[in-house]
Parts: C-alpha cells; structure tokens; sequence
C-alpha cells in the first residue's frame, strides 16, 4: 500500500520541564508515560537527577544495542522492577541474573521451538473463532469494549496451549486477581524512589498478598495434577515445561519453577498479545483505507467468516505489518529499567554504578530523527524494503539481544491467527469515548477502546 496514512492516534502530551520527586512518583503511579520528557522524541540520550538518583533515559539503537547485547552484564534489571515482579513470578526467567537465568534460559529456548509452537496454532484457530462468536452476541446491544474482549481471546488461547483446557481456572476470578495486582504491587512505592533495600516490603506488596495467592494456587494445581497424570492427551506448553532441561548441567525444574515461570508466561503472555490486538484494532478502525485494504489480504486467502490457520497468515504478511505498527506506536511495555553496575559510557555520558538506565521504548518507536510521520499510523514502516534499511534496534517491543522475549513468535502468531480472524468476520469503526495510552505495567488504552462492529457474513 503506497498511501501514507493520515490517522494519527492520541499520545501523551510530554512535560518540557523535569519533574521533582513527589511529581515523578504521582506520574509513575498514574501514567509512567508521562515522565518522558520532551526531548526523548528527539535526543538519543537524555541525563538527570531525581532527588539524589541519577538517571539515563536512552532511546537511540547505538545506546540500545550496547545495553541489550554488547554490555548486557553490566545493566541487569532496576531493583524496581525485581520488586514489582518477585511475589508474583519469584526467580523466574523474566527476574533471575546471571547463572540462575543462564540455566533456566537454556531450559526454557527450546519450548518455543517453531516446531512446537507451529503445532498449537489449530488451538489458536478454534479460539479465535470462539472470540468471534462472543463478539458477534455482544455487537447485537452496541459498541463492543475490545481490550476486555482481546484479554478474554487470549487467556482462552493461554488455557488451551499451556494448560490443556481452564479445568483449574475461574477466568473471571484469575483476570480480577491479575487487575489487582498490577494496581497495587505493579505500582512505584516512594521506598522505590529512595532506594529502599529491597527487603523492605512496599505496602503495595502487602495488599497484593491475597491475588498471588489466588494466581498461585491455581497454577499449582494444574502442574501437581499434571506431574501426577502424565502428559495431556495433546502435548501442551506445561508438558515442554515438565520436561525442560538444561543442556549443560542436565537440571529440571522444581514445582516452584514451574509455578513461576507458568505464572509469567500467563500472565505476560495473554496481557501483552490482548494489548496488541486492541490497539491493532482502534488503529485499523479510524483508518478505513488501511482496514479495507487489510481485508483484500485475508479474502484473498480465506472464504468470508472462516477462521484463520498457521498457512493462512504465511500467505497475509500484512497483517503483521499491523501488529508491528501498532506496537511500535503503543508497545506493550512502554519503557525498561535497568541498574549500572560498573562504569561506562553511553554516547557522551559518563554512567556510574548504581546510576538507572531507562530503555525508553516508546520514545525510540516514535523519534523524531528516526521515523518518518512518527505519531502517524503506517504499517507501511514495516515493508519488507523499509525493514531491511532499517537498524533492527529501532524496533524493540520484545527486547533485543540474549534477554529477548522467548516467546515472541508465540505471541506473533496467535496475534495473527485472531487479527486475521476478526478482519474476516467483521467490519470495525470508532466509537466515543477517545483512548489515550497509560502505563503502569503495560501501556493500556483508557478508558477503554470501544467500537462498532458489523458482521459481514
């Protein structure tokens, strides 16, 4: 498609002064996005001090890539975000350094093997054509809440490939005790911003107890009763889970482990795919031009109402053109942090230890020297031609370097499979109120993204 796109999505507005602590932790609590100052859009490193922390927001590839792969050991995750994450996720994968994440890293690659996750997208088609019924029913009374809907499609899809199925989840009461945690332990304490020991527990922590506790139990369930009753008739992610082992040292998962890494593969698994699709879908219905034409693509390949497979979105590249643009616009985690542990330099700056690295995702995607039409929707940016030109650190919605997300292709391809599902099924427009963007954990659209939908069966 050779048009540009003019739709231009709502964004927030950045402060051009710096902020004080107390203003900083009101706009971590309420919308981290908010602290981006103004020129992160058009510097590739911007240095400051809030109270006595000295911090480097870096939003330009070279910064990015010494960060991510070539300097990595030196910028382990912020103590901040070990401490949102840890009563939930515990040692995972996604909080562990150094040997402990070596050896649960090697465990884990091979779960998301292609050829492993190629076998589940039959799963990802018979969910998604159960999230087109649901939507079909609830567009019969007016306009349909999309991000509710998109959690709702892919904790279904989360269920069916890791779990075999929801036998040991209450969706509604799982979702609830996601919601509470992130309002509370996924929040930024003040003990956060005085680098209180990390053994000191934040009172968000103290509040959280009880959803982790509902989280937990119903993992563990499911994986006792697994280890007990052998493989699922159809293999699923928890039977690759069981099974990992470390290549070089030959060790196994504990149950707690298991329940950890579970745990964050659901959790970030379905929260950050639902973000994607809903954003996907608010751009695609403001833009009718890119909707239209994004639809030839699938009725090219599919009859009009049938849900798409693993063929069917390896012959409509476009659609991941859509995804990509979207969450270069909206990526799920807006911004990273990490702690120096030892000197260096980044650009022109001096870094000392202990000083924070923040790895401003959202500022690199919309950078002014780097895009054309930043804050413009255009999947067009991710042209094969355009892709190829570009430096690949320019485009990091799943990280960069040995910290990638492993299971990136995962979520790329159930996103795919319900993308193209609902373009097939339905005809998409806005509707009131107007999104913006917030982040506390992940960047989610409030109040909300609300469109009409017509059936084009």
């Amino acid at each position: 498609m050779t048009r540009m796109s003019r739709f231009t999505p709502p964004t927030i507005k950045p402060p051009t002064q710096p902020l004080g602590v107390l203003a900083s932790l009101r706009a971590m609590r309420e919308n981290a996005l908010s602290i981006l100052p103004e020129i992160a859009f058009t510097q590739p490193i911007v240095t400051g001090k809030t109270g006595f922390k000295r911090w480097h927001m870096v939003q330009g590839p070279e910064g990015l890539r010494r960060v991510f792969l070539t300097n990595a050991d030196n910028y382990p995750k912020a103590d901040v975000i070990i401490r949102m994450l840890r009563t939930a996720v515990g040692q995972s994968l996604f909080t562990s350094e150094g040997a402990a994440w070596r050896w649960q890293r090697r465990a884990i690659s091979p779960v998301f093997a292609a050829r492993n996750v190629n076998a589940l997208a039959s799963i990802m088609t018979r969910t998604a054509h159960r999230a087109c019924e649901r939507i079909e029913a609830n567009a019969q009374t007016g306009p349909v809440e999309m991000v509710r809907e998109m959690i709702s499609a892919t904790f279904d899809v989360i269920c069916e490939v890791a779990l075999s199925g929801k036998d040991h989840f209450d969706a509604e009461h799982y979702g609830a005790a996601i919601t509470q945690y992130m309002l509370t332990a996924g929040r930024a304490s003040l003990l956060d911003f005085i680098d209180a020991p990390l053994w000191m527990p934040r009172p968000g922590e103290l509040l959280s107890r009880g959803s982790v506790h509902t989280m937990h139990k119903m993992v563990k369930q499911a994986i006792l009763e697994r280890q007990q009753t052998g493989p699922a008739q159809d293999e699923d992610l928890l039977d690759y889970m069981i099974r990992a082992q470390d290549p070089d040292t030959e060790r196994k998962m504990s149950t707690q482990d298991l329940v950890h890494n579970m745990q964050f593969f659901i959790v970030a698994g379905h929260e950050t795919t639902a973000l994607a699709l809903a954003w996907s879908l608010y751009l695609l219905a403001n833009d009718q031009a890119v909707q239209t034409h994004a639809r030839q693509h699938v009725q090219s390949v599919l009859t009009t109402g049938c849900a798409a497979g693993l063929d069917d979105i390896n012959q409509a590249p476009y659609l991941e053109q859509i995804l990509q643009e979207a969450m270069r616009l909206y990526p799920p985690v807006g911004f990273l942090a990490r702690k120096a542990l030892a000197n260096d330099q980044l650009y022109d700056r001096d870094v000392h230890p202990n000083d924070t690295v923040f790895l401003n995702l959202y500022g690199l995607h919309r950078h002014q020297d780097y895009w054309s039409h930043p804050n413009q929707f255009n999947p067009d940016h991710f042209a094969p031609e355009n892709v190829v030109a570009r430096d690949k650190y320019l485009y990091v919605p799943f990280g960069a370097g040995p910290r990638i997300c492993v299971g990136a292709n995962f979520a790329m391809m159930q996103a795919q499979i319900i993308l193209m599902t609902l373009l097939n099924r339905f005809d998409f427009h806005p509707s009131d109120p107007t999104p913006k963007p917030v982040m506390q954990m992940t960047v989610r659209p409030d109040p909300g993204i609300n469109l009409s939908i017509s059936s084009l069966k």
